[in-house]
Formats: C-alpha cells, structure tokens, sequence
C-alpha cells in the first residue's frame, strides 16, 4: 500500500527503521518511487526521519548483469558501465575526511551525518529519540571532531532536510508531525548570530513536493506546486518480466514553479514557469518539461542574460525521469528505462552539456546518482547489484569512474556536501547497521 509522505515520515521517526528482507523492493525501488510520487507528495530519499531501511541487497545471482542478452537497448552517445569504474584508493585517489558508525539502526535511531557546509564542517543529526522524537544538530569540525550545538531548534520534532549549508546560514526544510497543512516551513540558524528563525510563507500555495525544493544562486529557494499529475493507463500498467508492474515511459507529472525568500516571509513569488524538475549551476537554471516519467525537453535558461536554449535529451523510449541535477556546464539525469529479461533493469545517469551534447551514460541494473552535492563536479552513482554494487564516483571534469566500495548499507543515510567532497555509506554488523564516511577527492 502506498503511504502518504506525511504518514510515513512520521512512522519512520515513531518506530525503529525495520528491514522484513524484502528484495524486491529494493529491486523495484525505481520504479517503486514513480508510484509513490504520483500517488501522494515525492518518494526520494526520505533521510531526515532517521535512517530509512532500503532493504535487502542479498541477490542470488553474484554475476554482473548482462545488459546486452537481457535485450537492454544501448542509449545514444557514449556509454560506460560500472565494470569499467576503476577501484579507488584511500590516499591516492580520495581521503577520508571522518566517519560514524551506527552498529544497530535496526534496534533504534542513532546520529548522522547530513551533509557537509560550504566552509568544510559536518551537519551532525542526534535523532529522532525519546517520546517525542526530538532531534538535535551540531556542526562537526571534522579535523579535531568537536561538536557545537546548534540550540533553539523551533520544532525538534519535526522531520528535516538541509537545503542550504553555507557559511552564514544552515537552511533546514520541515514537514510537521501533526496537523494537516502542507504548508512550507524552514528553520534557518544564523551562524554569526547563533539563533534559529522559523520562516514560513502565507502567499505560498500548500507544496506536494516540498522536499524537492532548491536553493539558488540569488539567494532564494525555488519550490515546485504540483500542477498536473500523469495518469494510470486503462487496465493498469502491464507486467515486467521480474512480475512487478512496468510503468516505463509513464506519463510524467508536471509543477508550477515558485521562489520564497529565507529572509522575508512576505516574499513568495510566482515565476509563470510550468517545470517537471528543476536544477541550478552557477550562471544558469536548468529544468524540464516533466519528472516522474517522459521529461519532455531540457530548458536552460542564462540567470546573468536571461537568454533560453532548449533541446531534446535523447533519453530513450521509455525511460522514466527520477533524478536530476547540474553543475557547471553538465547535467546529470537519472533513469528508469524498463525492466527486460531475468529481471534486468535498465538504468540510467546520464550526462549531457547544457548545449545539449551527450557527454556520457552509466548504465546499469539497478543503479541511481546525482550530484554529490549543488555545484559539486562530482556524480555519487549507487549499485544495488550484488556483483557491482556499491558507490561509484564520477568526475565530471576528467570523466574518470571510480568505485569506492563493494557494498551500500540498507539504510537511506547522508546529505550534500560541496564541490570536491561527496559522502556514502556502507553495512555493518550483518547489515543491521551502518558507517557514513565523508571523504575528499585527491588531485
């Protein structure tokens, strides 16, 4: 049954994260998130509620997928796989800037690393505990491992998600616990004058997709308003050869864009602008016609000139838009693109400039990425394949893929973090727990 955000969110933070051993629904987790999202708010990574279970990663089969006997089309323009990712190593190619490990998330919430500030210390998350599921957060000097508290949290309670992490200001998106208004509320704490300020906006229609929101260049988060939701066909989506539903090449759904500022709850502001996801570089906003499914064109749009191009992404038929971000001059697009023989998905993260040339595409079984961070010229690709999985780093400036590890925890845990720096994580103690590492790109 398909929860609704609000409902589930707040059972993840009343209760223990639980794993019933379910694989498929990690091996359905692409498409899985499309029926969610269309069914109630987004079904992304829902990490502020405590460690989110993901399931288990116990395949049958330890042999890398073969995309090409399976029958997967090839995309367009250059493509690499994950066995072509070279193994990275610790003080050659990356350094580990700290950890923290979580041994029994099964049993109870721990503490996490949500993401990591533009000046280089640790967002660090105490919760959800207690009856009243509280949560705290510090800053984390990752050199010398002190803590400072951040005090004067409005609303401990509350689920959160860091939409800014800079050196003036941590931004915390909210969802209330109680209540049933879906309007948007952020916590921000002033890091010069040590207090938090809860910012909501009255001109701001209620948001289904309020954990998708972005901050941008202008100082302003863009928030998307659910305009047009895409449709079940007649009779249901048909079925994959793995015997789950197969909604590739699903309708997509689409949003009215809006823009708040985090210093005036007076200023929220309609852009006219009919989007299905949105990203930000430095110099340029990045959109296209749907998520969710089908995304249309790719719009972007120079923030200095103002001045548009548009072009076709050469997704494919049937593949489905679940993630998307940009940095630079690229922009990266993760996919689900159906489900062939034995069960193989084809995956996506696809690269493209933002002149509409295909730079590359990971492809997979089983694999999803973005940016490491907003502005980070690094892509964090995940692989829930027993043979290939783990997390994979790829940097967009040398093209070059490494693989970090060999396997991913089964709980949703990590944040943002700036250019140069990414985060991930892997399973301990029988995968009944986890360690969040942050690490450095070297070179």
């Amino acid at each position: 049954m398909v929860n609704d955000l609000r409902d589930l969110m707040r059972e993840a933070s009343s209760h223990a994260p639980h794993d019933d051993g379910d694989v498929s629904a990690v091996l359905g987790a692409g498409r899985r998130r499309v029926r969610v999202r269309r069914a109630a708010t987004i079904g992304g990574t829902a990490l502020a509620a405590g460690a989110i279970t993901l399931g288990s990663m116990a395949w049958l089969d330890p042999s890398p997928p073969d995309l090409a006997a399976a029958g997967v089309p090839r995309p367009e323009g250059p493509v690499i796989g994950l066995g072509d990712a070279r193994p990275a190593v610790e003080g050659t190619d990356y350094r580990v800037l700290t950890s923290y490990t979580n041994n029994d998330l099964d049993a109870a919430n721990g503490q996490y690393l949500d993401g990591v500030t533009d000046d280089g210390l640790v967002l660090f998350r105490d919760g959800p505990h207690g009856r009243s599921n509280a949560s705290r957060f510090a800053l984390l000097d990752p050199v010398t491992g002190e803590r400072t508290w951040l005090d004067g949290l409005p609303d401990p309670s509350a689920q959160f998600w860091p939409v800014e992490l800079s050196a003036d200001r941590i931004a915390l998106l909210r969802l209330p616990t109680s209540g049933e208004t879906d309007a948007l509320v952020v916590d921000v704490y002033d890091r010069a004058d040590e207090r938090w300020t809860a910012t909501s906006w009255p001109g701001l229609p209620g948001t289904g997709d309020a954990w998708g929101a972005r901050s941008a260049p202008d100082g302003r988060l863009y928030v998307k308003v659910p305009a047009t939701e895409g449709a079940i066909p007649d009779g249901g989506w048909p079925t994959a050869p793995d015997g789950e539903a197969e909604d590739a090449d699903a309708e997509g759904d689409t949003y009215d864009l809006w823009s708040v500022s985090l210093d005036d709850t007076s200023d929220a502001r309609d852009e006219g602008l009919r989007v299905g996801d949105v990203a930000f570089t430095d110099t340029s906003m990045v959109w296209t016609d749907r998520t969710n499914g089908d995304a249309g064109l790719v719009h972007v749009r120079d923030l200095a000139s103002g001045s548009e191009t548009t072009f076709d992404p050469r997704t494919g038929d049937r593949c489905n838009l679940l993630g998307f971000g940009a940095s630079g001059d690229r922009i990266m697009m993760s996919q689900y693109c159906g489900t062939y023989e034995d069960g193989v998905r084809d995956d996506r993260v696809q690269v493209l400039s933002t002149d509409g040339d295909l730079v590359t595409t990971i492809q997979g079984s089983g694999i999803e990425g973005g940016p490491a961070g907003p502005g980070n010229e690094l892509v964090t690709i995940t692989s829930y394949d027993r043979a290939q999985g783990g997390t994979y780093v790829y940097d967009l400036a040398d093209g070059s893929l490494l693989r970090l590890s060999d396997a991913v925890s089964s709980f949703g845990v990590g944040g943002p973090a700036p250019d140069g720096d990414f985060m991930w994580h892997t399973p301990v103690n029988r995968r009944n727990g986890a360690t969040q590492w942050v690490g450095r790109l070297i070179g």
